[in-house]
Protein backbone atom coordinates (compact mmCIF):
# COMPACT_ATOMS: atom_id res chain seq x y z
CA UNK A 1 0.00 0.00 0.00
CA UNK A 2 2.81 1.75 1.00
CA UNK A 3 3.60 1.95 -2.51
CA UNK A 4 0.79 2.53 -4.18
CA UNK A 5 0.79 6.04 -1.83
CA UNK A 6 3.69 7.44 -2.81
CA UNK A 7 2.30 7.61 -6.91
CA UNK A 8 -0.19 10.54 -5.44
CA UNK A 9 0.89 14.16 -6.05
CA UNK A 10 1.86 15.84 -2.93
CA UNK A 11 -0.38 19.03 -2.90
CA UNK A 12 1.63 20.53 -0.28
CA UNK A 13 4.67 23.36 -0.38
CA UNK A 14 7.65 22.17 0.34
CA UNK A 15 8.84 24.32 2.84
CA UNK A 16 7.42 22.92 6.57
CA UNK A 17 6.70 19.32 5.85
CA UNK A 18 7.12 16.98 8.43
CA UNK A 19 5.90 14.58 7.41
CA UNK A 20 5.75 12.41 3.81
CA UNK A 21 2.86 12.39 1.91
CA UNK A 22 2.32 8.33 2.53
CA UNK A 23 2.40 8.88 6.45
CA UNK A 24 0.26 11.21 6.38
CA UNK A 25 -2.28 9.18 4.02
CA UNK A 26 -2.00 6.53 7.07
CA UNK A 27 -5.68 7.47 7.07
CA UNK A 28 -6.48 4.59 4.62
CA UNK A 29 -5.24 2.02 6.57
CA UNK A 30 -7.15 3.53 9.13
CA UNK A 31 -10.40 3.53 7.35
CA UNK A 32 -9.93 0.08 6.15
CA UNK A 33 -9.62 -0.97 9.57
CA UNK A 34 -12.70 0.35 10.47
CA UNK A 35 -12.23 4.48 11.60
CA UNK A 36 -15.26 6.37 10.56
CA UNK A 37 -13.77 9.93 11.88
CA UNK A 38 -10.67 11.82 12.10
CA UNK A 39 -10.76 10.96 15.43
CA UNK A 40 -10.91 7.98 15.28
CA UNK A 41 -7.93 7.93 12.31
CA UNK A 42 -5.63 9.22 15.85
CA UNK A 43 -6.67 6.66 17.60
CA UNK A 44 -5.85 4.13 15.35
CA UNK A 45 -2.13 5.49 14.92
CA UNK A 46 -1.72 6.17 17.90
CA UNK A 47 -1.85 2.63 19.13
CA UNK A 48 -0.44 1.17 15.69
CA UNK A 49 2.48 -0.64 16.02
CA UNK A 50 5.98 1.02 15.43
CA UNK A 51 6.60 -2.08 12.48
CA UNK A 52 3.13 -1.01 11.20
CA UNK A 53 4.40 3.17 11.07
CA UNK A 54 7.53 1.94 9.72
CA UNK A 55 5.99 0.52 6.37
CA UNK A 56 4.06 4.16 6.38
CA UNK A 57 7.41 5.48 6.85
CA UNK A 58 6.10 7.68 9.57
CA UNK A 59 9.40 10.07 11.01
CA UNK A 60 11.27 9.18 14.17
CA UNK A 61 10.93 11.82 16.79
CA UNK A 62 13.03 11.85 20.16
CA UNK A 63 16.22 10.78 21.45
CA UNK A 64 14.96 7.10 21.26
CA UNK A 65 13.59 7.32 17.73
CA UNK A 66 10.19 6.95 18.38
CA UNK A 67 7.99 6.90 15.50
CA UNK A 68 5.02 9.41 16.09
CA UNK A 69 2.16 9.77 13.44
CA UNK A 70 1.14 12.91 12.20
CA UNK A 71 -1.76 15.11 14.30
CA UNK A 72 -5.58 14.96 13.73
CA UNK A 73 -5.07 18.45 12.18
CA UNK A 74 -2.36 17.28 9.83
CA UNK A 75 -4.10 14.39 8.65
CA UNK A 76 -7.39 16.34 8.39
CA UNK A 77 -5.64 18.89 6.43
CA UNK A 78 -4.02 16.99 3.45
CA UNK A 79 -6.61 14.58 3.15
CA UNK A 80 -9.07 17.43 2.42
CA UNK A 81 -5.83 18.92 -0.12
CA UNK A 82 -5.73 15.73 -1.88
CA UNK A 83 -8.11 14.59 -4.49
CA UNK A 84 -10.28 12.05 -3.17
CA UNK A 85 -10.62 9.97 -5.96
CA UNK A 86 -6.88 9.23 -5.71
CA UNK A 87 -7.31 7.17 -2.80
CA UNK A 88 -10.49 5.33 -4.07
CA UNK A 89 -8.85 4.62 -7.47
CA UNK A 90 -5.66 2.79 -5.39
CA UNK A 91 -7.10 1.36 -3.44
CA UNK A 92 -10.88 0.85 -5.29
CA UNK A 93 -12.21 -2.51 -6.87
CA UNK A 94 -11.84 -3.43 -9.84
CA UNK A 95 -15.25 -3.31 -12.21
CA UNK A 96 -14.33 -5.80 -14.83
CA UNK A 97 -16.86 -8.42 -14.96
CA UNK A 98 -19.12 -7.23 -12.85
CA UNK A 99 -22.93 -7.15 -13.77
CA UNK A 100 -23.90 -3.90 -12.28
CA UNK A 101 -22.30 -0.16 -11.76
CA UNK A 102 -24.20 2.65 -9.49
CA UNK A 103 -23.01 6.19 -10.12
CA UNK A 104 -24.23 8.34 -7.28
CA UNK A 105 -23.01 12.18 -6.03
CA UNK A 106 -23.30 12.70 -2.31
CA UNK A 107 -21.41 16.03 0.02
CA UNK A 108 -18.86 14.79 1.77
CA UNK A 109 -19.86 15.70 5.97
CA UNK A 110 -17.44 17.70 7.79
CA UNK A 111 -15.88 18.79 4.47
CA UNK A 112 -16.79 22.25 4.53
CA UNK A 113 -14.53 24.79 5.39
CA UNK A 114 -14.41 28.51 5.82
CA UNK A 115 -13.05 29.16 1.93
CA UNK A 116 -15.00 26.19 0.35
CA UNK A 117 -18.18 24.46 0.26
CA UNK A 118 -18.32 20.79 1.09
CA UNK A 119 -16.88 18.46 -1.13
CA UNK A 120 -19.04 16.88 -3.42
CA UNK A 121 -18.09 13.20 -4.31
CA UNK A 122 -19.46 11.54 -7.49
CA UNK A 123 -19.10 8.05 -6.64
CA UNK A 124 -19.08 4.11 -8.54
CA UNK A 125 -20.23 1.36 -6.52
CA UNK A 126 -20.73 -2.28 -7.63
CA UNK A 127 -23.83 -3.94 -6.86
CA UNK A 128 -21.97 -6.01 -4.61
CA UNK A 129 -21.41 -3.04 -2.67
CA UNK A 130 -17.89 -2.27 -3.49
CA UNK A 131 -16.47 1.50 -4.19
CA UNK A 132 -14.73 1.35 -7.57
CA UNK A 133 -13.39 4.99 -7.54
CA UNK A 134 -14.85 8.40 -6.71
CA UNK A 135 -14.15 12.15 -7.68
CA UNK A 136 -14.47 15.86 -6.53
CA UNK A 137 -16.80 17.65 -8.65
CA UNK A 138 -15.55 20.67 -9.24
CA UNK A 139 -16.56 23.87 -7.35
CA UNK A 140 -19.74 25.82 -9.64
CA UNK A 141 -20.23 22.65 -11.50
CA UNK A 142 -22.63 19.46 -11.19
CA UNK A 143 -22.25 15.73 -11.78
CA UNK A 144 -23.03 15.48 -15.51
CA UNK A 145 -19.48 16.84 -15.88
CA UNK A 146 -17.77 14.10 -13.65
CA UNK A 147 -19.68 11.93 -15.56
CA UNK A 148 -17.37 10.42 -18.43
CA UNK A 149 -14.34 11.57 -16.60
CA UNK A 150 -15.21 8.97 -13.87
CA UNK A 151 -15.98 6.21 -16.01
CA UNK A 152 -13.27 6.38 -18.66
CA UNK A 153 -10.68 4.24 -17.27
CA UNK A 154 -12.51 1.36 -16.84
CA UNK A 155 -13.54 -1.79 -18.50
CA UNK A 156 -17.06 -1.98 -18.76
CA UNK A 157 -18.08 -4.09 -21.60
CA UNK A 158 -21.10 -6.06 -20.70
CA UNK A 159 -21.62 -4.38 -17.45
CA UNK A 160 -25.13 -2.13 -16.81
CA UNK A 161 -24.68 1.05 -15.69
CA UNK A 162 -27.40 2.69 -13.54
CA UNK A 163 -27.88 6.34 -12.15
CA UNK A 164 -30.17 8.88 -11.95
CA UNK A 165 -32.37 11.20 -13.55
CA UNK A 166 -29.63 13.83 -13.60
CA UNK A 167 -27.54 11.48 -15.88
CA UNK A 168 -30.40 10.74 -18.22
CA UNK A 169 -28.32 12.74 -20.99
CA UNK A 170 -28.00 11.53 -24.57
CA UNK A 171 -24.24 12.41 -24.29
CA UNK A 172 -23.94 10.08 -21.71
CA UNK A 173 -26.36 6.82 -23.47
CA UNK A 174 -23.73 7.62 -26.37
CA UNK A 175 -20.59 7.29 -24.03
CA UNK A 176 -21.32 4.17 -22.31
CA UNK A 177 -22.86 1.94 -25.74
CA UNK A 178 -20.22 3.35 -28.17
CA UNK A 179 -16.93 3.92 -25.98
CA UNK A 180 -17.27 1.58 -23.09
CA UNK A 181 -19.63 -1.27 -24.96
CA UNK A 182 -21.85 -0.89 -21.47
CA UNK A 183 -25.52 -1.03 -20.96
CA UNK A 184 -27.45 1.78 -19.19
CA UNK A 185 -30.65 2.22 -17.10
CA UNK A 186 -31.53 5.62 -16.53
CA UNK A 187 -34.29 7.53 -14.73
CA UNK A 188 -36.73 10.09 -16.72
CA UNK A 189 -38.08 12.56 -14.56
CA UNK A 190 -39.28 16.31 -14.92
CA UNK A 191 -35.66 17.34 -15.71
CA UNK A 192 -36.36 15.83 -19.66
CA UNK A 193 -39.96 16.80 -19.97
CA UNK A 194 -39.89 15.89 -23.60
CA UNK A 195 -38.79 12.19 -22.89
CA UNK A 196 -41.08 11.89 -20.07
CA UNK A 197 -44.03 13.18 -22.36
CA UNK A 198 -42.87 10.75 -24.91
CA UNK A 199 -42.66 7.78 -22.43
CA UNK A 200 -46.15 8.52 -21.24
CA UNK A 201 -48.01 8.35 -24.11
CA UNK A 202 -46.16 4.65 -25.37
CA UNK A 203 -48.79 1.86 -25.14
CA UNK A 204 -48.96 0.67 -21.95
CA UNK A 205 -51.90 -0.42 -21.37
CA UNK A 206 -50.84 -3.37 -24.37
CA UNK A 207 -48.61 -4.87 -21.66
CA UNK A 208 -50.33 -7.16 -20.22
CA UNK A 209 -47.49 -8.98 -17.89
CA UNK A 210 -46.82 -7.11 -14.42
CA UNK A 211 -44.15 -7.87 -11.72
CA UNK A 212 -45.35 -6.59 -8.10
CA UNK A 213 -43.27 -6.35 -4.98
CA UNK A 214 -44.25 -5.22 -1.57
CA UNK A 215 -42.31 -4.16 1.07
CA UNK A 216 -42.97 -2.86 4.22
CA UNK A 217 -40.62 -0.22 6.50
CA UNK A 218 -40.98 2.92 8.04
CA UNK A 219 -44.33 2.93 9.28
CA UNK A 220 -45.80 2.64 6.00
CA UNK A 221 -46.38 -0.07 2.99
CA UNK A 222 -45.60 0.55 -0.46
CA UNK A 223 -46.81 -2.27 -3.17
CA UNK A 224 -45.02 -1.95 -6.60
CA UNK A 225 -45.79 -2.83 -10.02
CA UNK A 226 -43.52 -2.88 -12.98
CA UNK A 227 -44.39 -2.92 -16.92
CA UNK A 228 -41.65 -3.34 -19.55
CA UNK A 229 -41.89 -2.49 -22.79
CA UNK A 230 -39.98 -2.62 -25.70
CA UNK A 231 -39.41 0.63 -27.53
CA UNK A 232 -37.99 -0.45 -30.65
CA UNK A 233 -39.37 0.91 -34.12
CA UNK A 234 -41.60 3.26 -31.78
CA UNK A 235 -39.48 6.44 -32.90
CA UNK A 236 -38.31 7.10 -29.33
CA UNK A 237 -35.73 9.76 -29.46
CA UNK A 238 -32.95 8.74 -27.32
CA UNK A 239 -30.06 6.96 -28.50
CA UNK A 240 -29.71 3.02 -28.12
CA UNK A 241 -33.23 2.66 -26.27
CA UNK A 242 -34.48 -0.74 -26.25
CA UNK A 243 -36.71 -1.02 -23.84
CA UNK A 244 -38.62 1.16 -20.96
CA UNK A 245 -40.04 0.13 -17.72
CA UNK A 246 -42.87 2.01 -15.59
CA UNK A 247 -42.94 1.79 -11.85
CA UNK A 248 -46.09 2.54 -10.53
CA UNK A 249 -46.11 2.68 -6.42
CA UNK A 250 -48.89 2.59 -3.96
CA UNK A 251 -49.19 3.31 -0.09
CA UNK A 252 -52.66 2.10 1.28
CA UNK A 253 -53.19 5.49 3.95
Amino acid sequence: MADRLETLPDPRDRRGRRHSLTSVLLAACAVLAGARSYLAIDQWARSAPQDALARLAVRRAGALGVRIAPSTSTVRRVLLAVCPGGLADLLGYAPAGVESLALDGKSARGSRTVDAPAAHLLSAVTGAGHTVTQLRVPDKTNEITGFARLLAPFDLAGTVVTADALHTQREHARFLVEKKHAHYLFVVKANQPGLSAALRSLPWNMVTARRYDRERGHGRRETRSTLVLTVSGLGLDFPYAVQAAKILRHRPT
